[in-house]
C-alpha cells in the first residue's frame, strides 16, 4: 500500500502509490508533448527535461502531488498551427513574468474579479474545440490507423480507466513507433533551439497577444484558485493560489530559455496523482527521474515513426475531457457562445468578448435580486 498522507503533513514519501500516482499527471502531460514535438519546432528532449526537473522541484518545495503540466491552451493553438514556436516561446515568458508579479504582490484574487468562472470555462471548451479541429484533419490521413486510436481508447474506458485512455493510446503509439523504428541509440539533447532577442522580437504579434489572454484565464482559474482548493479538500493542505502562481512564474521564465515548453499546476493533474493513489511529493519525484531517464532515448526517428493518424485519436480524446468542462458552468450559453467565437474569429477576441458579456450578466442579475428584495 502507499503511504497515506495525514491531514496537515507535507513531505516526500515512496510506496506503491508514488509509482501509479505519476500515472495521474502523465495522462495529460504525455500525449500534448508528443503532439507538440510531431506537429512543431518544440523539443521533445528539452521539454522532458523540464517537467522532469520541476516535477521534482516542486514535489519537494510542496511536499505535495502537485502537477506540472502544459499551458493547455498556448499547446492547443501551437498544435493547430495557430503559434509559432518563437510566439510559443514569448508567450510562455511573458506569462511567467505575470505571473510571478501576481503571485509576489497577492494581486491574484483581483484578477480573478473580472474573469468569471463562464469566462474560463469558455476558454477550456474553446481548446478543446481547436484540438478536436486539429485531431480530426491528423486522424483522415489513415482512418485505420485513427480507428484503432479510438478502440484503444474505448477498450480503456470499458477497464474502468476512462481517464487513462488518451494514456493508453500515446503508450501504443509510442510502442508502434519503437516497433517501427527500433529502440534509438541513447543520444544526449544539443543546445536548445535559440531564442535571440531578435528571434523573440519577430514574435510580438497579434496571435502572441491572444495566446497570453485566452491561457492567463485558465491559468488563474483552472492552475491557482482551484488547484489551491483542490489541495485544502483533498490533502487538508494550505497552499495560497498565491503561491502556485509565484512558482508557475518561476518555471516558466527558468525553462522556456532552455527549450523546455510553457507549464503550470493544472488541477486535472492533481486530481489524476490523487485518484492513482499519490499522497505526498513522491509521486512527482518518481515521474520527473522517469521523464529524465526518457530524454536519450527522445530521437527524432523515433518521433517521426509515431503513427500521426493514432496522434489524431489521441488529441481529440483530449479535446472532448477539455471542452465537457462547459457543461459545468453556471453559464452554460455563455461558456458555449465563447468557444464558437473563438473557433470563428480566435481565442483572444472570445476571451475579452467573453469577459464584457459576462459583466453585463452578472450586473443584470444583481438589479433582478435587488428588484426581489425590494418586492
Amino acid at each position: 500500500m502507499g503511504t497515506v498522507r495525514q491531514p496537515g503533513e507535507k513531505g516526500v514519501t515512496f510506496g506503491s502509490g508514488s509509482l501509479t500516482g505519476a500515472i495521474g499527471d502523465s495522462i495529460t502531460v504525455i500525449p500534448l508533448v508528443v503532439a507538440l514535438a510531431l506537429l512543431t519546432d518544440v523539443s521533445l528532449p528539452h521539454a522532458l527535461v523540464g517537467f522532469g526537473i520541476f516535477q521534482i522541484v516542486w514535489g519537494v518545495r510542496y511536499g505535495l502531488p502537485v502537477s506540472v503540466e502544459p499551458m493547455k491552451a498556448l499547446a492547443a493553438l501551437a498544435i493547430a498551427g495557430a503559434l509559432t514556436y518563437a510566439e510559443l516561446a514569448l508567450a510562455g515568458l511573458v506569462l511567467g513574468a505575470l505571473l510571478l508579479a501576481i503571485g509576489v504582490t497577492g494581486a491574484l484574487a483581483r484578477v480573478e474579479r473580472w474573469i468569471g468562472e463562464p469566462v474560463i470555462r469558455g476558454v477550456q471548451f474553446a481548446v478543446g474545440l481547436v484540438l478536436l479541429e486539429t485531431g480530426v484533419d491528423l486522424a483522415l490521413s489513415d482512418p485505420v490507423l485513427a480507428a484503432a486510436g479510438v478502440a484503444i481508447a474505448a477498450a480503456a474506458a470499458l477497464a474502468g480507466h476512462g481517464k487513462a485512455s488518451a494514456l493508453a493510446v500515446a503508450v501504443v503509439g509510442i510502442a508502434f513507433a519503437l516497433v517501427t523504428a527500433g529502440l534509438p541509440a541513447p543520444q544526449w539533447p544539443g543546445a536548445p533551439p535559440g531564442l535571440s532577442l531578435q528571434v523573440l522580437a519577430g514574435a510580438i504579434t497579434r496571435n502572441t497577444a491572444d495566446g497570453i489572454a485566452a491561457q492567463l484565464a485558465m491559468t488563474i482559474g483552472n492552475a491557482a484558485l482551484a488547484t489551491s482548493l483542490l489541495f485544502a479538500d483533498l490533502f487538508d493542505a494550505d497552499v495560497t493560489p498565491d503561491e502556485l502562481s509565484a512558482s508557475m512564474g518561476v518555471t516558466n521564465l527558468v525553462a522556456v530559455p532552455l527549450g523546455g515548453v510553457p507549464m503550470c499546476h493544472g488541477c486535472d493533474g492533481v486530481a489524476g496523482k490523487h485518484a492513482f493513489g499519490a499522497r505526498t511529493g513522491g509521486a512527482n519525484v518518481v515521474l520527473g527521474v522517469g521523464y529524465l531517464v526518457a530524454v536519450p532515448f527522445a530521437t527524432p526517428a523515433l518521433l517521426d515513426a509515431f503513427p500521426v493518424a493514432m496522434l489524431g485519436a489521441l488529441l481529440a480524446i483530449v479535446a472532448v475531457s477539455l471542452a465537457r468542462n462547459a457543461v459545468d458552468s453556471e453559464n452554460v450559453a455563455l461558456s458555449v457562445a465563447i468557444g464558437l467565437v473563438a473557433l470563428a474569429t480566435n481565442l483572444g477576441v472570445a476571451f475579452l468578448l467573453g469577459i464584457v458579456a459576462h459583466l453585463a450578466w452578472e450586473r443584470v442579475r444583481a438589479r433582478g435580486n435587488e428588484h426581489a428584495d425590494r418586492l
